[in-house]
């Protein structure tokens, strides 16, 4: 049963009793309990019968975190100065709830019980394993009564006086034997050097593990416990401090002519534990805790037991000094958490620090030790068994002792337990609390914990991600498990196998019929193992789940035998050939025998009468055997659409050349072909006409492949279905009129019947049909526009005038046919046909051209003959008459006038003069114009244009092949003969002369062209010689 503390304390007035020495302790002890929290116990529904204790919340003296009181801090200064005198009076501070209470609490605390057996199991904090090496051997002959660590070896105590130190991992370093007697307490110094230890027969021995040093002394009484200065094996006072039954507190400490024995208290009983850190010193008796400051020479206070506290032999004081001003104290039930701290203000003969409680926990069981865990503590909870109510029976099975509970490891954070887990010890229904012992590791970083017993000594560590694994997988969360595993696996290598949890996860969804789920973990699971796929596929089979995995089978890292996937494909055969063709277009071929398979299938295809899932199975297995043509027929058959991309894919156009009709027929059922086109007008051919085409993809195919399809073999084919015939000729007109030209007058027949829009347009393009036959065609379909076209080609120019008179009405195509035709006949038969039609004349009259001359028309119209819109015909024939002369008029106008501008151009360029020099430079070369031009070797001819220009005439030449014309020679000597000749003589020849200089000034005209300065400057020059 748990005990509360009383929170009824007055802060006020411990302060002002602090001042008060004798008073001092008895206040101490209540301000210390009205600090306290207690821990209620729950029971834990496990295999071990364990109890777990819960802890609830601090008392309303004690702040949210559970370290700082509210309150100012209490001054315990001088207390231990009158300790002595007040240890055997009672103690008031601890008030125990009354027997009401103590029932409720029990009632919550089964309810509790209740409610943890029904939810779910938590997972612990902590693993254990027992000390391996020579451990089992040392315990099998002696028990362990005492333990304790050093940063690279534990060394354990036995009741028979031996000491034996080993490694972490259970290997002996040294053993030997100090006592005679029970080793009641052992301590090792931080360096690994020293080991001291205390013993029933009174004797304390340090013993070097190092080198030959060795201290021993016997004070004659039984010892409890010892403990070393800091540092012991570095300072040369070797100081220690220790004591036991004789109630002597003593500091041995070596100096120049030995040790020298210092008793720095005494007189309240035994001392049964003792921890040194730094400068202070926390020892454990019959009265309580106290504290003594090394270097002021004076104790700074203590802590008391409480009110009702068992025997303090009953139950071991457990002390540890979590840092240089923070001491755990754990006795009986109570763990208590004592901060050291300097003096706020200097009091005279007081030291100069002081201490405060800062938290008190109240546990439902008796601590066996106590160690710090990061920011929280562990605990090894003892839990003592129920006693007799009549305990002065003589029953002898009533005075029989009861067994021991297991003893438990508990961690508590800041108030709150976090786990407890029973510990299964050897022997442990024999041992008492003060039996066990919790030691934690001194290793840097390292989380460890050492739990004696007399008969065991358990490793306890954290438990990591592995362990988390494991106890899912233990639990059958295997999902949790595997996604844990794999993160491990991620980030630290193959650390864990999460193979072997993955397989342990698919069986069990086997095992529970999930088998969807089961397939689904293959591939995460089984990876790259060949065995394992075809252990689970046949596994899968056995259980007639072959459709669960078959979607995960993997075809390629890894390749499984062929006989699994031939197993999976002939179960699908029968089961389910959906799935069938499924599987054969999404697996590679490579990994089954094609044949068999083939084989099987066609077998099946036989038995069920063109089952079509079969066919196609057939055709793909086909493609995938690389047999397009073997396919071919399975997909004509399925009348499947992409049975056109299949034939261009893989050129089989051999293989349907004598299938057209089949084609064509497939085509138009699967898709009814566009609306057929109503424009008159020849469709021109569409640049990257689509693969469909006008008449559909087969119509399309046929005419796009005329070299491996014939086009008589098409023909043949269609002849039985003749709009079939016409959209494949029609498509082949589109493509290349000489392609049809055989067959012109089969196509007159056919456009007449189902598609008349394009009978024009073909009358007019091909001259290769049978006109006669096409005039009969159209005549028996009364296809007007059509017989006036054949009438005309056929030469029947009257009749087919009269066709667009009397049949059709339309005066303007008369005039067009007139005009077509260019036959003067015929426009007189025109006008003779509408003499005594007034609506014709009218019509002829709008419509009258340069063909017709109006007088013509209009002196035939008869005197009396009445004619509605005569007038307004006329009034439109004037108006034109007229507008017609302005046109002529304003052009005339225009023309003479520019006329007079060039010739007035002319004039003034031919009349004027210009300047030159032999400096002149040509306009193109830039060179003297009576220096030659490069690269010429000739006599110079410059040329003067009348844009003023000067420039080389073979610089003015158009084409570097062009010549120029060649002087005539004797030119001036000529002139010299003529020149002295007399009469009418020399006047022919001066004549002649200036004939041939004219001549030649004409022929280099024509050979140099315009100015060719003036032609790159947009200019227009006009040239002269």
């Amino acid at each position: 049963m748990s005990r509360a503390s009383s929170p009824s304390s007055d802060a006020s007035s411990s302060r002002q009793k602090l001042d008060d020495p004798p008073a001092g302790s008895a206040v101490e002890a209540h301000s210390a309990s009205a600090l306290g929290s207690s821990v209620s116990g729950r029971s834990r529904s496990s295999s071990s019968g364990s109890r777990k204790g819960k802890e609830r919340d601090m008392g309303e003296d004690e702040s949210d975190d559970g370290h700082q009181p509210r309150d100012e801090p209490r001054e315990a200064g001088n207390v231990a100065e009158h300790a002595v005198e007040q240890a055997g009076q009672p103690q008031s501070g601890n008030a125990v709830a009354d027997g009401d209470s103590e029932e409720d609490e029990g009632d919550e605390g089964d309810e509790a019980s209740e409610e943890d057996s029904d939810g779910e199991e938590e997972e612990p904090s902590l693993k254990y394993s027992r000390l391996k090496g020579r451990i089992p051997e040392i315990l099998a002959k002696d028990s362990a009564s005492a333990i304790d660590v050093s940063p690279r070896v534990l060394a354990v105590g036995t009741h028979n006086g031996m000491v034996h130190v080993l490694s972490y991992e259970g290997a002996k370093v040294n053993s030997y034997r100090p006592h005679a007697a029970s080793v009641t307490c052992l301590k090792m110094d931080e360096e690994n050097d020293f080991v001291a230890t205390a013993s029933v027969e009174g004797r304390v021995v340090i013993h070097s593990l190092t080198s030959t040093e060795s201290y021993a002394f016997d004070y004659k009484r039984p010892m409890r416990a010892i403990a070393l200065e800091p540092g012991f094996a570095k300072k040369t006072t070797r100081a220690f401090v220790c004591g036991g039954m004789a109630g002597n507190l003593i500091l041995q400490e070596k100096g120049w002519l030995g040790y020298k024995e210092q008793i720095l208290h005494s007189g309240e009983g035994p001392i049964w534990a003792i921890e040194w850190r730094g400068n202070l010193i926390a020892w454990a008796n019959d009265a309580g805790v106290k504290i003594y400051d090394t270097s002021s020479g004076t104790r700074i206070g203590y802590i008391d037991r409480g009110a009702n506290a068992p025997r303090a032999e009953l139950y071991q004081c457990t002390l540890l000094w979590k840092d240089d001003q923070t001491l755990l104290i754990a006795w009986a039930d109570y763990i208590k958490i004592v901060r050291v701290r300097p003096r706020q203000r200097a009091v005279a003969n007081s030291p100069p620090l002081v201490i405060e409680m800062t938290a008190i926990y109240q546990v439902d069981c008796m601590i066996s030790g106590i160690a710090s865990y990061g920011s929280s503590y562990v605990i090894l909870a003892y839990v003592p068994p129920d006693t007799y109510v009549n305990e002065a029976t003589d029953n002898p099975a009533e005075q029989r002792r009861k067994a021991a509970n297991r003893p438990e490891l508990r961690i508590i954070n800041k108030g709150e337990e976090v786990s407890a887990d029973a510990l299964s010890l050897a022997n442990f229904h024999m041992y008492g609390c003060n039996d066990y012992g919790l030691i934690k590791s001194r290793r840097t970083g390292d989380e460890v914990f050492f739990v004696v017993s007399p008969a065991d000594v358990i490793v306890v560590r954290p438990r990591d991600e592995a362990d988390h694994i494991e106890w899912l997988v233990e639990r059958e969360r295997y999902e949790e498990a595997l996604d844990a595993a794999e993160k491990l696996q991620s980030a630290h290598g193959n650390a864990l196998d999460a193979k072997a949890i993955g397989i342990k996860y698919m069986q069990h969804l086997v095992e529970q019929g999930d088998f969807e789920r089961a397939a689904g973990l293959g591939p995460k699971v089984l990876k790259g193992d060949k065995d394992g796929w075809e252990t689970w596929i046949h596994k899968f089979a056995q259980h007639q789940q072959l459709p669960a995995i078959i979607p995960h089978v993997p075809t390629k890292d890894p390749r499984l035998s062929r006989p699994v996937y031939e197993m999976i494909l002939g179960h699908l055969l029968i089961n389910d050939k959906d799935a069938l063709l499924r599987t054969i277009t999404s697996w590679p071929s490579d990994i089954y025998d094609m044949n068999a398979i083939m084989g099987a299938v066609q077998g099946e295809l036989d038995a069920t009468k063109d089952d079509p899932v079969l066919l196609e199975c057939m055709g793909e297995l086909h493609l995938i055997h690389r047999q397009p043509a073997k396919a071919l027929p399975y997909f004509l058959r399925l009348r499947r659409p992409h049975v056109f991309d299949l034939i261009r894919e893989h050129n089989l156009f051999t293989a349907v050349r004598d299938q057209a009709l089949l084609l064509v027929d497939f085509d138009q059922q699967r898709a009814p072909p566009p609306a057929l086109a109503t424009t008159t007008a020849l469709p021109e051919k569409r640049d990257g006409q689509d693969e469909k085409g006008k008449h559909g993809a087969a119509i399309q195919l046929l005419v796009d492949h005329t070299h491996s399809i014939p086009i008589d073999r098409v023909v043949s084919q269609l002849d039985a279905k003749p709009k079939y015939l016409y959209m494949y000729l029609d498509a082949l007109f589109d493509k290349d009129p000489q392609f049809s030209l055989p067959y012109s007058d089969r196509m007159v027949e056919l456009y007449a019947e189902y598609d008349v829009s394009r009978l024009m347009p073909f009358l007019r393009a091909s001259n290769f049909y049978d006109l006669e036959r096409a005039y009969t065609i159209t005549k028996e379909r009364d296809y007007v526009p059509e017989m006036v076209f054949l009438l005309g080609r056929m030469g029947n120019n009257k009749q087919a005038l009269m066709l667009i008179i009397e049949r059709l009405g339309d005066v303007q195509r008369a005039i067009d046919f007139a005009k077509e035709q260019a036959d003067e006949d015929l426009w007189e038969d025109l006008l003779q046909y509408s003499e005594t039609r007034p609506d014709f004349i009218r019509a002829l009259l709008e419509h009258v051209g340069a063909e017709i001359n109006p007088i013509r028309l209009i002196r035939r119209i008869r005197d009396g003959l009445e004619i509605p819109g005569l007038k307004p015909a006329l009034v439109k024939i004037l108006q034109a008459s007229n507008l017609q002369v302005s046109l002529l008029e304003g052009c005339q106008a225009i023309l003479n006038g520019d006329c007079a501008l060039f010739a007035a151009a002319l004039q003034a360029a031919q009349t004027g003069g210009a300047k030159a020099s032999p400096t002149t430079t040509c306009m193109v070369c830039r060179l003297p114009l009576t220096s030659p031009p490069p690269n010429y070797d000739h006599p110079t001819l410059s040329l003067l244009y009348l844009c003023k220009h000067p420039l080389h005439a073979i610089c003015a030449l158009p084409d570097p092949d062009i010549e120029l014309p060649p002087k005539p020679e004797g030119a001036g000597l000529s002139h010299l003969l003529v020149s002295g000749e007399k009469g009418r003589g020399g006047t022919r020849e001066r004549e002649r002369e200036l004939g041939g200089r004219l001549s030649y000034a004409a022929a280099v005209r024509v050979r140099v062209g315009r100015c060719p300065v003036c032609e790159r400057g947009k200019g227009v020059g006009v040239k002269a010689g």
